[in-house]
């Protein structure tokens, strides 16, 4: 590992990147970017090992389960975490920490780690798309909700951003 990370990416070069893999990934596999999809057929797939009745038919991860875990969003979300790991042991910046507020503890910072994660997760799913599949795939396409969730996740962030500031000084 090197001892001095290597410096982050030209935000412009980095978002020409993000939309010609964008566009490769449309031409190749027929779809945008995507992640909760992913979470949600391992949510029903460990869901129906633990308790086949979560997964009965009729219910909501029903359709889920029958799909299985061999979908391409999946292996998309594989190959982000592998990718992610590889290029930040090359770049020098792979280290283990928990993140987050500078005037919160460790206990705090996960509790807010969990919640936001919750709340991400069901704002995902209430708009039937995380950040990249909804928000630069649905835009891409020129989809009004890809617009729409775009204005309300900065709204969002724009709120809770307000309203934490005091444990980031």
């Amino acid at each position: 590992m090197r001892n001095t990370p290597r410096p982050l990416w030209n935000p412009y070069v980095a978002g020409v990147l993000l939309g010609l893999g964008l566009l490769a990934t449309f031409l190749v596999t027929g779809n945008g970017y995507g992640v909760t999809g992913a979470t949600t057929l391992a949510t029903a797939a460990v869901a129906g090992k633990v308790d086949p009745n979560t997964v009965a038919a009729h219910t909501y991860l029903h359709n889920l389960f029958e799909v299985g875990l061999d979908r391409w969003v999946v292996w998309e979300v594989v190959g982000l975490a592998i990718g992610g790991l590889i290029g930040s042991v090359l770049a020098g910046r792979f280290k283990l920490q928990i993140d987050g507020p500078t005037q919160a503890g460790r206990s705090l910072r996960l509790v807010l780690a969990v919640i936001g994660g919750i709340a991400a997760g069901f704002g995902a799913r209430l708009a039937l798309g995380c950040t990249s599949g909804m928000g630069l795939s649905g835009s891409a396409t020129l989809a009004a909700a890809g617009f729409l969730f775009l204005i309300g996740f900065f709204i969002a962030g724009a709120v809770f951003g307000q309203l934490t500031k005091g444990l980031w000084k």
